[in-house]
């Protein structure tokens, strides 16, 4: 075996995807609860706990105690640097997710999402009544 820093153990770290999504979700700068990651990498609380813990001794998290609750964050804006650096490449090399919405090709051109309409459908409607000058203003979400 090598001497030096082990990039591996690193990896194995950044590589799970329940992981990956609590130090994105922690990109933002705002310290998050573990209940709050858990929801954000789509895992039961008790294994956001797992994560949460090999995460911290592996140096990429740091944790705070207020009160009863922990509010867990990025250990350092080196990290941070890294992760932004990974994104990028990713994003660079065509390392995508996949497209978050229903499987069903029918439902992904056509549906209902609470009160309004969604999907293909509702987007081609969107950008030919705003084209057409049904709209008049572009909701700025949208822009």
């Amino acid at each position: 075996m090598k001497e030096g820093p082990d990039i591996a153990m690193i990896g194995a770290l950044l590589g799970d995807p329940a992981r990956a999504n609590i130090l994105i979700a922690l990109l933002g700068g705002q310290p998050l609860t573990a209940g709050e990651l858990a929801r954000e990498a789509g895992v039961s609380a008790q294994t956001a706990s797992g994560h949460l813990g090999r995460l911290h001794d592996g140096g990429l998290l740091a944790v705070a105690k207020q009160g009863r609750h922990r509010y867990y964050s990025l250990s350092s804006s080196e990290v941070a640097a890294l992760l932004e650096q990974v994104l990028g490449l990713a994003a660079r090399v065509g390392a995508t997710r996949t497209r978050p919405g229903p499987r069903d090709l029918a439902l992904r051109e056509a549906r209902v999402c609470y009160d309004h309409l969604a999907g293909e459908r509702a987007v081609v409607l969107f950008e030919r009544l705003y084209g057409l000058g049904a709209l008049s203003a572009r909701p700025k979400s949208l822009a």
